[in-house]
C-alpha cells in the first residue's frame, strides 16, 4: 500500500455511535467517581485519586473525541511530545516548590 493510499484509508475512519455512547458513559462514571471520592476522607491521597481520575478522563477525550486513536503516527507523536513537555514543566515546578526552605524567610 502506498503512502497516499494509507493516508486516504486513515482519513475516512468512521467511528460507530456505540463507541461514543460507551465513552460518554465512561466519562459520566469518572465524574461520579470524582464526586464520590471527594466525600471520602483519604488524607493525602484525595488529590492523587482526583488527578488520576481526571487523567483517565482526559485520555479518553483525547483518544476518542479528538480522534487521536485513529490518527497518523505524526499526530500521536505530537500529542506525546505535548504530554512530555507538560510533565517536564510540572516536574520542574514541583522540584522548585519542594526544595524551598520553608519557614526560613
Amino acid at each position: 500500500m502506498s503512502e497516499q493510499q494509507a493516508h486516504a484509508a486513515q482519513e475516512h475512519h468512521i467511528v460507530s455511535p456505540r463507541v461514543y455512547v460507551v465513552i460518554f458513559l465512561a466519562l459520566l462514571l469518572g465524574t461520579t467517581l470524582t464526586v464520590v471520592a471527594s466525600y471520602i476522607e483519604m488524607g493525602i491521597f484525595n488529590p492523587i485519586i482526583a488527578i488520576a481520575i481526571a487523567c483517565a478522563k482526559a485520555i479518553l477525550v483525547v483518544l476518542f473525541f479528538m480522534h487521536v486513536k485513529y490518527s497518523t503516527k505524526l499526530t500521536k507523536l505530537t500529542v506525546g511530545a505535548g504530554i512530555f513537555t507538560f510533565i517536564t514543566l510540572i516536574s520542574m515546578t514541583l522540584a522548585d516548590y519542594i526544595s524551598r526552605a520553608w519557614g526560613r524567610w
